[in-house]
């Protein structure tokens, strides 16, 4: 089908009639269809474009923003991308606070696009002054001729996804979606299509993901606000109440973890080429829930795809990010792997040849401050040696530090193939093998010792 077959009058024309595409992958096995809303295809690289252009327009009639005039927000850096886009061609200034939470990639590219970035900090109560809305807030009072776009707040949030992100998914599934499933932030979007699509069919069932942390499937429950618990997922749940947010559209809330989430971004990179962010993790994760219980092949599940998985390259894409964070299964971590993680100015391996003295081999010890050295005839492990025994061999016989490795040396280390896996350390090393030399390609490249193992299941860096 050709798209874009005429020319567009400037960039913000493109924002909307984003492809809805089918999950297949991740989904297998599951007999109800999959569809997701690719709003990463929207200039800004995400479902906020949408908000972005609506709210300046909505202030531009009231009257509220006139040229040259300044746009402020609280943001996770979606909206402030679809602001700034906006902006950019219309001719406002933009200033952006955002939680220091979010990716580094999102606070660059806003800065890229000619906007100020305020960092706050994350761990403070929603009516701190230092809370990023909070702060928003009294930047904008602050100057005149300036709007605080107040996204979570603003009637414009959910109505621009109930005039085209709902009638978008209704005409591209020819009126045969069943349950619309997205995790609300400001609540937006999940609000203003779901009104739409459920006004198209009462039927039609409208499921809220929700990572674990946020307060908004307790208050959908209780109707009483409790404190949330911190959470890594951005752009989604909250710990207030927005008036964005329609919880009577709602029909059921689907709670996520942070790792399952992460991992369902990268599944959907790997195996869809769906290159998303964590809180289509959160959609995607929550949306196969629910077409694994319908377990009907004639219903049609809708989810959205909120952003573009280049604003966390650092995170959801940095597996280091993720195991410090211990979002990720260290179950593939291999012995090479383990080695090369290994800090410090040392060699990756220290040894000794059989010829050399004792006296040379504590020297080495004290050097790099390693408390056991491999033996090595060529590429051959032939001995191993420890400091501890060798000092005391040589307090009751001095002369000792004169005699040749080969003379004292215990037996060799074990040898291990670099991708073995880690766990296979667990049960070699003990007190009698307390390390265990690494080859890669016939050569021994590295040693792990019991100290290296420890570290590693400890997490310790």
């Amino acid at each position: 089908m050709p798209q874009h077959i005429k020319p567009y009058a400037n960039v913000l024309e493109t924002i909307g009639w984003t492809p809805l595409i089918r999950i297949n992958k991740v989904a297998r096995g599951i007999r109800t269809p999959v569809f997701a809303k690719a709003e990463f295809f929207n200039p800004g690289g995400s479902v906020k474009d949408r908000i972005g252009l609506a709210m300046i327009e909505a202030a531009e009639r009231a009257g509220k923003l006139k040229p040259g005039g300044l746009i402020v927000e609280a943001t996770s850096g979606n909206t402030g991308v679809g602001l700034a886009l906006a902006a950019a061609v219309k001719g406002y200034r933009c200033i952006f606070t955002m939680p220091d939470k979010m990716s580094q990639e999102k606070a660059r590219l806003l800065r890229a696009l000619g906007a100020e970035v305020i960092i706050t900090p994350t761990a403070v109560p929603p009516d701190h002054p230092d809370n990023y809305i909070m702060k928003g807030r009294a930047i904008a009072a602050a100057h005149e001729n300036a709007i605080f776009a107040d996204q979570h707040y603003n009637p414009v949030n959910p109505d621009v996804h109930y005039h085209t992100t709902g009638p978008e998914i209704w005409e591209q599934t020819e009126g045969k979606v069943t349950h619309f499933v997205c995790a609300p932030g400001t609540g937006g979007t999940v609000s203003g299509a779901g009104k739409y699509l459920k006004e198209q069919n009462p039927k039609i069932r409208v499921v809220a993901g929700d990572p674990v942390g946020s307060i908004y499937t307790d208050y959908a429950k209780t109707r009483q606000q409790h404190d949330g618990a911190p959470y890594k997922v951005e752009g989604i749940g909250g710990d207030k109440i927005p008036t964005s947010l329609h919880w009577d559209v709602i029909d059921e809330w689907v709670v996520v973890s942070d790792k399952d989430a992460m991992q369902m971004a990268r599944r959907l990179s790997r195996e869809e080429g769906l290159f998303v962010g964590g809180s289509t993790g959160v959609n995607v994760v929550a949306a196969l829930d629910v077409a694994r219980q319908i377990d009907d092949p004639k219903a049609l599940v809708v989810t959205v795809l909120a952003d573009t998985g280049e604003r966390y390259l650092s995170k959801v894409y940095n597996e280091e990010w993720l195991r410090e964070n211990q979002l990720i299964d260290d179950e593939r971590l291999t012995v090479g792997r383990l080695v090369a993680a290994k800090t410090g100015d040392a060699p990756a391996l220290i040894h000794v040849a059989p010829e050399a003295s004792v006296r040379q081999a504590l020297n080495l010890m004290s050097t790099y401050n390693v408390s056991q050295l491999p033996v090595l005839d060529g590429a051959d492990g032939v001995g191993a040696i420890s400091e501890q025994a060798l000092m005391a061999r040589a307090i009751g016989q001095p002369k000792i530090l004169d005699s040749a490795i080969r003379d004292v040396m215990d037996p060799p280390f074990p040898v291990v193939d670099s991708e073995s896996p880690v766990a296979l350390l667990t049960t070699l090393l003990s007190r009698t093998t307390p390390a265990a030399l690494v080859r890669r390609n016939g050569k021994v490249m590295g040693i792990v010792t019991r100290y290296d193992l420890l570290h590693q299941l400890a997490g310790i860096r």
